[in-house]
């Protein structure tokens, strides 16, 4: 294969991962990680494969690739996190990793190989945080939809928010639910350490993985296999250590929890520094301060880990100073302000508008790729048949158009879209999806 064979190669890599359901905006710093990170043998079969999941023998034949072949070559790239396999119908379907959550947290959560780890780490930090391009292209001020959901410290609600708030925004309850559990070590705080910017001392291995997510990372080497009471045991221990909850932006089914910091989560400082509020959706909870009980000591204005919290002077209350003034747009309803506040002059309340989560990862993936412009690759996902090329062209055209799109991501037919693609993917024997 000549020079510009392969230059062409891995551009169409590019574009092929551009069309999932996180953008990947192209330039010289993405060819320099997915080169480090697929062989030509690995780029190939990515470009040819459907973009949404299928068995090896439908890889097979969109690629022309013997099945044997096809299986040696995507076992491969699954034990590097190239490709997501699930299984179900007593086989496995693959897909290709999109950039999050998938290519860059899997690459850093191997641990058991020869990877050149501070070089990957310098690629994925240059392409992702050298600049705002890549939080510009997914969270910019018009997404409706973002893959993580930020969970309240149930410690830090009052009594009438914990009444309040569903089974499913509380930590405990969504582990306790869980039939299978992992622990990996966290990509973003990794790939931080081996930059030597990792200003906490928190350890790496606090990656928690659930049901489908936590046996692929198992299955690959990517995480071990671990207890219900270890999983439980980590959470308490993120109080202590104040960190962000985060997790799949799903009611159903969540499969993991990221525990995060201030320092090394990519996804908060997409917020801190990069200014992109919709990079995380925010619980449905919001930090408000008692200030009869407040001391104005400023712990809490600290402990944010996105700086929503200012403090503000106050005169003429005594030895009381300074208060706290909750940005109100931009708090996610962590919490970790109030673990902080030792009057307990700080606590989560419900929030007064509602905040929608996504039922299922089936549901949360066709809006995110309808919000990212990208839907009419699952729905039409077969880069062979020159049927399904058109229909790309043709629903993407229309699916571009911003009315369009608002509509169709509004309450009123959201529903309806939904269901109308629940039917043509059972028409199209991918039912199973919408139960994994």
């Amino acid at each position: 294969m000549g020079h510009l064979a392969v230059k062409d190669l891995y551009e169409q890599l590019g574009e092929k991962m551009d069309s999932l359901w996180v953008r990947v905006p192209q330039n010289q710093a993405l060819m320099s990680v997915l080169k480090k990170l697929y062989t030509e043998e690995e780029a190939e079969i990515i470009v040819k494969m459907p973009y949404s999941f299928a068995d090896v023998h439908r890889i097979a034949k969109c690629t022309g690739y013997e099945p044997a072949r096809v299986e040696r070559v995507i076992e491969s790239m699954a034990d590097k996190g190239l490709v997501i396999d699930i299984h179900a119908n007593g086989r496995y379907y693959y897909m290709p990793s999109p950039m999050i959550i998938g290519l860059f947290e899997f690459t850093m959560m191997r641990v058991n190989d020869d990877l050149d780890f501070k070089t990957v780490s310098k690629y994925l930090h240059d392409y992702m945080m050298g600049d705002d391009l890549f939080f510009f292209s997914n969270f910019h001020s018009d997404s409706q939809v973002s893959l993580m959901r930020t969970m309240p410290h149930e410690e830090a609600l009052s009594d009438q928010a914990y009444t309040e708030i569903l089974d499913y925004e509380k930590a405990s309850a969504l582990v306790k639910e869980q039939d299978y559990c992992g622990i990996g070590v966290c990509s973003c705080r990794h790939k931080t350490h081996h930059l030597n910017k990792k200003e906490c001392d928190h350890p790496l291995e606090l990656c928690l993985s659930f049901s489908v997510g936590a046996r692929y990372a198992v299955r690959h080497g990517l995480a071990r296999e671990a207890s219900h009471g270890e999983i439980l045991d980590l959470l308490a221990q993120s109080v202590e250590r104040g960190l962000v909850l985060n997790s799949d932006n799903v009611q159903r089914r969540p499969r993991f929890i990221c525990q995060c910091c201030a320092c090394c989560c990519t996804m908060l400082n997409g917020i801190s520094t990069y200014g992109y509020p919709n990079t995380l959706v925010t619980s449905s909870c919001i930090a408000e301060v008692d200030d009869d009980a407040c001391v104005g000591c400023g712990k809490c204005a600290d402990a944010c880990p996105i700086n929503a919290i200012s403090l503000a002077p106050v005169k003429g209350q005594g030895k009381k100073k300074k208060k706290p003034i909750i940005d109100e747009d931009i708090c996610l309803g962590c919490g970790v302000c109030a673990l902080s506040c030792k009057p307990g002059a700080l606590k989560l309340e419900k929030r007064k508008q509602r905040v929608i989560h996504p039922e299922t990862t089936f549901e949360r993936v066709i809006l995110q790729t309808l919000d990212k412009g990208t839907a009419q690759f699952q729905l039409f996902d077969d880069p062979t048949k020159i049927t399904h090329r058109a229909m790309r062209g043709i629903l993407g055209g229309f699916l571009r158009m911003p009315a369009v799109k608002r509509a169709l991501l509004s309450e009123a037919l959201q529903s309806r879209f939904l269901s109308a693609v629940k039917v043509g993917a059972t028409a199209m024997g991918k039912g199973w999806l919408m139960k994994v």
